[in-house]
């Protein structure tokens, strides 16, 4: 016998389910990878002191229907030791995200701080595996912080739009 929590439920959109907000991933894939090690192989020698490791990171997503949405995530990673390019590792690694039931001002931080949150563990495997394999230590990314990304960037488009409209 159902409760009454379920048959009000069911009364409510008239089929027993509710609008219930969804965030599905239907595909990850890499996008574009390329490791470089342009000193090999004697930038594989062991030095005395760790290389300096510059890490840039990037988000873009589109649409691809109403509820469908490509969410790229970019990570480049270049070692260098003085001026010597040790090596140079980029990756575009891509999801396919369904996204249903979210209000509209939702959607921007969705597809740019929880989308990228769940691609970048696997984004940082394939980084770590791609540096491994070149002949290093595997080069484990720290955490993101993608929300304080997302405010940053927010905060530079208005920056920019405000400049805009002083001209």
């Amino acid at each position: 016998m159902a409760s009454n929590d379920d048959a009000a439920t069911g009364a409510a959109n008239g089929n027993g389910t509710q609008n219930q907000p969804s965030l599905n991933v239907l595909a990850q894939y890499v996008k574009d990878l390329s490791f470089e090690s342009p000193g090999a192989p004697n930038s594989l020698r062991g030095r005395d002191k760790a290389p300096g490791i510059a890490i840039n990171v990037n988000v873009n997503a589109n649409p691809l229907s109403d509820k469908q949405f490509d969410v790229n995530l970019t990570l480049n990673a270049k070692a260098s030791f003085d001026q010597e390019v040790l090596f140079n590792v980029e990756l575009v690694y891509g999801g396919v995200f369904a996204i249903s039931g979210f209000p509209q001002e939702h959607m921007l931080p969705l597809l740019f701080i929880e989308c990228p949150r769940l691609l970048f563990p696997f984004a940082r495997q394939i980084v770590a595996d791609a540096t491994r394999n070149g002949g290093f230590p595997p080069l484990m990314l720290d955490p993101i912080d993608f929300a304080q990304m997302f405010q940053q960037r927010i905060a530079e488009d208005q920056a920019a739009a405000s400049k805009v409209q002083v001209s």
